[in-house]
């Protein structure tokens, strides 16, 4: 069935012919008939799980196959959204082992990214936490990847492109509550944000949300959540009857498109001013379930909408450590000069990247926000794509919608020059096919 589709940034569309098949049968049936891409729950922001010749929704394969309660070992088709997971494991006491920022991705969006956490600088990234692949290739056949072989190392990170994953086994960890002890620290600025979060690196979770648009003594001001799960004895007497199932929240949604001219510069800085205020009144600890500390966006439905029709960019990047405060300084320059609105943004500190393929994390910051699409826009990030240049720095493809191969290049290097020569070439995306991958 052809259909318009999009990442989550609703920019860009495209028509795609989409296939849904039901069985590994029916998979391999759409095997060899031209360029295709495999698409779980189409929260890749940009075009990498678009391919106008034959995208494959992987919504059907979704089971869990196998799970061992003593040991966490977790077995599940690629199509199993990470929601599914939490809803049966976090009550059994099992906890992914990275996360996003989301829980509507599947499991073979997941490997496919690469994704990151708020545990990056502790545990990795999710690849290295699964412990082996069953990849479909472009002849129909199901082979098993383990991790150092070169099909593992295509696929994890590979945005898809080394074929289509379809089983993996990971491991799930422990967990005594489904609470997390959370501890609010307020940074003034840049410089204290970052020290900040190194301080906070025994922390097994840490995040800033950082004001991109602040300026003067103010500039890059944050506020820094540190993260830990919780024990039976940190509870109060209201929740220890049923430590693992925290109170439900309550879920809202936009039910249209926002109107273009709600997102501006004013409304971007009233909004981060707010909130930075709020984010002052609760310094200090707190427990807070699992639910709001891992997934806040995941709170409103369709949140996207916010951003109109017109939809939006996230520019993600990363500096490598002795490059990051001058990076992220020349950065925040920018976009307060240009009063882009920027209301979503996020800093982390990344640990060691696997060094796999185009796998996006390297040991040092990460920033990511929100811009709303526009020409202005897309000129502002032309620009900051020089400034990451300039440091060593490079964009997560899981998040990009519009960056240029020589983009691509300074960032990747021979990775990706590798990463192309060796891969099978029916699988092939938007993005793919934009960036020469």
């Amino acid at each position: 069935m052809r259909q318009e589709i999009s990442g989550w940034g609703r920019y860009p569309r495209a028509e795609c012919v989409v296939a849904a098949p039901r069985n590994q049968a029916e998979l391999a049936a759409l095997m060899g008939k031209g360029p295709m891409i495999a698409r779980g729950a189409g929260r890749a922001y940009g075009d990498a799980a678009l391919q106008p010749e034959m995208t494959i929704s992987m919504c059907h394969l979704n089971r869990l196959v196998h799970f061992d309660e003593a040991t966490g070992y977790l077995e599940a088709e690629a199509g199993l959204m990470l929601a599914d997971l939490l809803e049966v494991f976090v009550p059994r006491g099992w906890f992914p082992p990275v996360t996003p920022g989301t829980k509507f991705v599947t499991l073979g969006g997941m490997i496919a990214a690469d994704v990151h956490g708020k545990n990056h600088h502790r545990g990795g990234s999710f690849g290295a936490h699964v412990d082996w692949i069953d990849l479909m290739g472009a002849d129909g056949k199901v082979r098993r990847a383990k991790p150092g072989s070169a099909p593992f190392k295509r696929a994890v990170g590979g945005m898809g492109l080394g074929g289509v994953i379809l089983r993996a086994g990971l491991h799930l960890k422990p967990i005594q509550t489904g609470w997390i002890r959370q501890e609010t620290i307020v940074a003034p600025d840049l410089e204290r944000a970052m020290q900040a979060l190194e301080e906070g690196d025994s922390a097994e979770y840490s995040v800033a949300w950082i004001d991109c648009l602040a300026t003067g003594r103010s500039f890059g001001r944050s506020l820094i959540y540190l993260g830990e799960h919780a024990a039976p004895e940190d509870l109060d007497w209201r929740h220890r009857d049923d430590p693992l199932r925290p109170p439900r929240r309550r879920l809202k949604t936009l039910p249209m498109d926002a109107p273009d001219w709600l997102l501006n510069k004013l409304s971007a800085r009233a909004f981060n001013a707010a909130y930075y205020s709020s984010g002052q009144r609760k310094e200090g600890e707190a427990l807070i379930d699992w639910d709001t500390y891992f997934y806040p966006l995941d709170a409103v439905g369709s949140w996207n909408r916010v951003y109109g029709n017109r939809g939006f960019a996230q520019y993600q990047c990363a500096f490598p450590l002795q490059q990051s405060e001058a990076g992220l300084r020349a950065l925040l320059e920018a976009i307060a000069e240009a009063g882009q609105g920027a209301f979503l943004s996020v800093l982390k500190r990344f640990g060691p990247g696997s060094g796999d393929g185009i796998s996006f994390p390297i040991e040092g910051y990460t920033l990511a926000m929100d811009f709303p699409m526009s020409p202005q826009a897309l000129l502002l990030m032309d620009r900051l794509d020089r400034i990451v240049a300039a440091h060593d720095g490079r964009l997560y493809l899981a998040k990009d919608s519009r960056m240029r191969p020589a983009m691509l290049r300074a960032g990747y290097g021979k990775a990706a020059e590798a990463f192309t020569a060796k891969r099978p070439t029916q699988f092939s995306s938007l993005l793919s096919e934009r960036l020469g991958l």
